[in-house]
């Protein structure tokens, strides 16, 4: 017999060389995903054709924004640092917009792993979107499945040369266009495209077509499910928004067990045989290359194609569907539960039976209830609440601002009348694309007035000046106070503009320095 010791040193000798053995990264296994039919993927479909036409046609929008303005839709504007999204424009200080936008993006998104798991991931993600699109690109050059792993098994030949040349050279042109479309957002459009093709654009555009092209091409084509197991955050995030009533992806083995491909075989021998026949189709339809049905799963990304595979073979067989469906842990532990206890498969509490008695997929208000849960009430409430906000600070901003900077060297100046002078920096901010005609009024200081540099004009209590659009506007401002009129070594007093043609306003608060004619 082996001493306590030597038991200890042999197990722990063992779980070294495991760990050693472990690898960090393992190498991809290609996937050849088979074309699955059904109402999840035609879901699939529509928004992969909705999410990759906002993305390639939304820089070709024009919007009205007059004669001073860019008439691009969406446009982010680095050169003058504007963004501007149809009627909205934003300036470089109203980055909180961005912030907050963000910000409902990270809630929503807890919103939708905690109701329905990674359909974020399943249906929306740019990875998952691009890789159903070169899919599509296989499929069409090599064929689906069988026709793929035959080819690439297959020895080198003109045909296979010319298959797999096809295939990359139309993955490169949707790579090239995903980093046109994208290159587009930050210029206008139309003169961008004249400018790329005629080798006048900048370089850094060219630059970062490239870089976009190689992503998309490496990303979407060669590494695929890769990129969603090794470099995406979210599967390890998710686990922290998921519980017992999250939907996802669940293989009902109470339901499904045991398997077997010979049922009225085992049925006849009078063995235990499940609902499922083990034909894999789940499997075969996978872009992950997972099997539903060993469990949740990390490279599991809630697609849902399983579910049309499986519900297919149901339907051939004469079996109700939902062996794979969305179902909750809770829903999954009572069904298991009760299989255990009499044996039988229980009804989903989630199905209902229509009127000729066959189950039907219909969501009952049972499921409402398990949604709207305190969890997800708060991510729904949090999320509106910052919406709103957006919204209230949209509608109120203002879009004429005032700053000033007093000169401090030196503070103020004694004429030879003895008045006392000082300057000012006044910047007025139009954020508007129309050139407005600005008032500037002086409220407070009795008996001051003000004159600009540049300006010839009488000095007076206010003057009007011209702000062109989206422009800032500098003016040197020097403001007089007669000596008696003198309340002190320091005063405050308010600059006030107002636009002539509208009744925006805003004001900034200032200092008067005087010399302390009390001593």
């Amino acid at each position: 017999m082996l001493e306590a010791s030597e038991v200890e040193t042999f197990d722990a000798a063992a779980v070294n060389s495991a760990r050693v053995r472990q690898p960090l990264y393992a190498a991809r296994k290609k996937i050849f995903p088979k074309r699955a039919e059904g109402r999840f993927r035609r879901f699939k479909w529509i928004v992969m054709a909705i999410t990759l036409g906002i993305y390639y046609l939304t820089p070709w929008l024009r919007w009205n924004r007059g004669p001073y303005a860019p008439d691009q839709g969406v446009l982010i504007d680095l050169a003058n640092r504007r963004f501007y999204f149809f009627p909205i424009e934003i300036w470089p200080q109203e980055f909180y917009f961005v912030a907050g936008l963000l910000i409902m993006a990270g809630f929503g998104l807890f919103l939708v792993t905690s109701t329905v798991g990674r359909a974020w991931c399943g249906y929306t993600c740019p990875q998952t979107v691009w890789v159903d699109l070169f899919l599509v690109v296989e499929r069409a050059v090599e064929g689906d499945r069988n026709a793929r792993i035959k080819l690439d098994s297959a020895p080198w030949s003109a045909s296979k040369l010319f298959k797999r040349v096809s295939k990359h050279a139309i993955w490169l042109m949707i790579a090239v266009a995903t980093g046109g479309a994208w290159i587009f957002y930050f210029a206008d459009a139309p003169t961008l495209l004249r400018n790329l093709v005629t080798g006048q654009a900048p370089a850094v555009a060219y630059i970062t077509v490239a870089i976009l092209t190689g992503t998309t091409y490496v990303f979407g084509g060669l590494m695929r499910e890769q990129v969603c197991t090794y470099m995406c955050p979210w599967p390890r995030i998710q686990a922290a928004m998921l519980d017992e009533n999250s939907l996802t992806v669940t293989y009902n083995d109470w339901r499904g067990e045991p398997r077997t491909r010979h049922a009225k075989k085992a049925a006849a021998a009078g063995q235990a045989v499940g609902d499922c026949v083990d034909c894999n189709a789940c499997v075969a339809v996978c872009p992950m290359g997972i099997d539903i049905r060993d469990g949740q799963q990390l490279e599991c990304i809630t697609c849902a194609l399983c579910i049309d595979a499986c519900d297919a073979v149901m339907d051939k067989i004469g079996k109700d569907r939902g062996l794979i469906a969305y179902a909750t842990l809770a829903e999954y532990q009572s069904n298991m539960a009760l299989a255990t206890m009499d044996g039988t498969a229980p009804i989903d509490p989630r199905r209902v039976h229509d009127a000729s008695g066959k189950l039907s997929d219909k969501i009952s208000t049972f499921h409402l209830r398990k949604l709207l849960r305190p969890r997800t009430l708060i991510y729904l409430g949090a999320w509106s609440l910052v919406g709103l906000v957006l919204i209230y600070a949209l509608l109120t901003r203002e879009r004429l601002q005032v700053n000033v900077l007093a000169d401090r060297n030196p503070q103020f100046v004694v004429l030879s009348d003895g008045s006392i002078r000082n300057g000012y920096t006044v910047k007025l901010l139009n954020m508007i694309p129309e050139p407005r005609t600005i008032i500037v009024t002086l409220q407070g200081l009795p008996g001051a007035e003000m004159s600009v540099v540049g300006m010839d004009h009488v000095a007076d209590r206010s003057f009007a000046v011209e702000v062109e659009p989206d422009r800032l506007k500098t003016i040197k401002v020097y403001v007089r106070q007669p000596r008696e009129n003198i309340a002190g070594p320091s005063q405050h007093f308010t600059f006030e503009v107002k636009d002539k043609a509208s009744p925006e306003q805003d004001h900034y608060t200032a200092t008067f320095d005087a010399p302390d004619f009390s001593k």
